[in-house]
């Protein structure tokens, strides 16, 4: 079956418009609890969100539909996607659900799912469900007497910061860093800035006045100038930006210089090798990863796993080769001797651990290894995918066979918002430019 609902990160859309109603919330719902009830206990389901207004909307729909299956709903409020994954665990609940659309703008939200291990679940699992709502729902409504209850957490954020703290080395504090942490105005506007404090770091806090439509707006790490420039303007040893649901972040040293994913893979590949904690041989980056890293890493002995770009697909090749270290340039790193997705915070204790443990500035510590050239653009469309067209195929073509020995192109449609995504890697920075700016233009072409 061709899936018309998940993309490679749940549901996501424009609010209150296809695929992204109250209607399709509670269907969801319905068929994932109808898919994760077994056995005759009380069966659980927490709800977790970021600061979206829609957030509400769906929160409500998404409560109706799993009451009506006769799960248990307990609501946690604003929390990181790692927290709600970190809590279907800690509560022994059935399922868990966050509500988010990440490092998009407002006016977006999703939905997705982990499974009672922790981890999201798979294109298997989603095509269930999906398939599921597309059938009919109605024969899988629970009794009068068997309709599940809905309860608020109140303590869901003070759990998961005691939770974040216990991955920092406990012989180690942040007394005398003064750190800017930029939350996005998302999920972790609270627990961000309270988890450095108590580790005794003076915090700068941005991003910190949720109004349910200022989400991601001019900040957090798809805007990270904002942390760079008041790192310098503070006078600052350290800048974490995170994203609206604080799975992703970056961080930039003193001097605002960022500190993208593959330099934090590159550091805590280093930390954890020396001292004998890293495992798998080497870490998981995807094919977006810069050539720099690989080369680094293999100055170390260690060896780069290339996965598809997404964390999931991080996650599934950390499992399958036995890996504890994996991520993406964009900033999502996934530590699973810690938790079971990405987490910014917990990602950026362990850059901070290596920082305050060697008593080296960010400027020393987490610039590895010099990036080769990498170009980004991003193609915004409306209708069909411009991939489908014969022009693109061609120009795609060419230019990879101009690139050939000298660096790579990746032409790819983003799985979460309407965007081609153009990715060229060249030590030929002139050529790289020429062969991006063509293929782009090509690709508007045909999108307008």
């Amino acid at each position: 079956m061709t899936r018309k609902l998940f993309g490679t990160d749940g549901i996501r859309g424009l609010a209150n418009r296809f695929p992204m109603t109250p209607e399709i919330a509670m269907k969801a719902g319905m068929a994932a609890g109808q898919i994760f009830t077994r056995g005759d206990h009380r069966h659980r389901v927490v709800i977790g969100k970021d600061t979206r207004l829609s957030g509400y909307m769906i929160e409500s729909a998404l409560t109706a539909g799993f009451t009506a299956v006769g799960m248990d709903v307990f609501l946690f409020g604003p929390l990181p996607t790692p927290a709600v994954a970190m809590m279907t665990r800690s509560l022994r609940a059935d399922l868990g659900v966050m509500i988010s659309a990440s490092h998009n703008h407002y006016a977006d939200n999703g939905i997705k799912f982990f499974g009672p291990d922790g981890h999201k679940l798979s294109d298997e699992r989603e095509s269930e469900i999906e398939t599921l709502m597309m059938k009919g729902l109605e024969e899988g409504l629970t009794s009068a007497q068997t309709i599940g209850r809905a309860k608020r957490i109140d303590d869901a954020q003070a759990r998961y910061i005691e939770f974040t703290k216990r991955t920092f080395p406990k012989h180690l504090r942040l007394d005398g860093l003064r750190i800017v942490v930029d939350c996005a105005n998302g999920a972790a506007y609270k627990v961000a800035p309270a988890v450095l404090w108590e580790l005794g770091a003076e915090i700068i806090a941005l991003g910190v006045d949720p109004s349910g439509t200022n989400i991601n707006f001019e900040c957090g790490s798809t805007a990270p100038e904002a942390m760079c420039a008041k790192v310098r303007e503070t006078r600052a040893d350290f800048g974490i930006a995170l994203d609206g649901d604080a799975d992703r972040v970056v961080m930039c040293d003193e001097l605002g210089r960022m500190i993208d994913g593959d330099q934090i893979l590159a550091l805590i590949a280093r930390s954890w090798s020396k001292a004998g904690d890293l495992k798998g041989g080497g870490v998981v980056g995807t094919v977006m990863s810069n050539i720099g890293l690989e080369r680094y890493l293999s100055g170390l002995n260690l060896r780069l796993g290339r996965a598809a770009v997404g964390d999931r697909y991080v996650i599934e090749m950390m499992i399958e080769g036995g890996f504890n270290v994996g991520g993406e340039q964009s900033g999502h790193i996934i530590l699973n001797d810690f938790a079971t997705t990405g987490d910014g915070i917990i990602a950026a204790l362990q850059v901070l651990a290596v920082i305050a443990g060697d008593g080296m500035r960010a400027s020393e510590a987490a610039h590895l290894f010099e990036p080769a050239p990498q170009i980004l653009e991003n193609v915004r469309f409306r209708n069909r995918s411009p991939l489908v067209d014969e022009k693109v195929q061609s120009s795609i073509k060419a230019s990879e066979a101009r690139l050939n020995g000298t660096g790579r192109l990746l032409v790819r449609k983003s799985g979460t918002e309407p965007v081609i995504r153009v990715m060229g890697e060249s030590e030929d920075e002139n050529l790289l430019r020429e062969v991006v700016n063509e293929v782009v233009a090509v690709i508007r072409e045909a999108a307008a």
